[in-house]
């Protein structure tokens, strides 16, 4: 009976240990998708919490600096200025104008550090104004 007794406890602590780490993990790698409106409305309880935020790049206002590239999300009149330098490549898709979503961290200074970007351009996949999508043409058996 010991001996059934010793490996459920084992068992049991395991299965605990288990269950912590997973927990810990999905709390870790929970991220926040949020505007930049909703930063600002955050005020100080957004610095150091790991947040995504949404928005508009700023027409003119990419400058790489070495491995760092700094930018500026817009949302209407509300702007975001933003410290990229992570490892990975920017997406072809990130330029002037395009839709991005920087991952990262607010600093107590106002800047955004983002370790990762992502990017689309919106108009590039849009079908030009009087044009049907293609798929439309084929269902309409045309």
């Amino acid at each position: 009976m010991k001996t059934y007794g010793k490996f459920a406890a084992i068992i049991v602590v395991i299965v605990g240990t288990l269950v912590w780490l997973a927990a810990g993990g999905i709390n870790e790698s929970k991220t926040y998708y949020t505007t930049v409106e909703e930063l600002r409305e955050m005020g100080q309880s957004a610095a150091d919490r790991r947040l995504r935020v949404a928005g508009d790049v700023e027409e003119g206002s990419i400058v790489r600096l070495g491995k760092e590239v700094e930018f500026t999300l817009k949302q209407d009149a509300l702007k975001l200025k933003v410290v990229y330098d992570g490892a990975d490549p920017l997406p072809d898709t990130f330029r002037d104008g395009a839709q991005a979503l920087a991952d990262g961290k607010l600093g107590q200074d106002g800047v955004f550090r983002a370790q990762k970007i992502q990017a689309k351009c919106a108009s590039k996949y849009e079908a030009k104004p009087g044009q049907k999508h293609p798929d439309a043409v084929k269902r309409a058996g045309v």
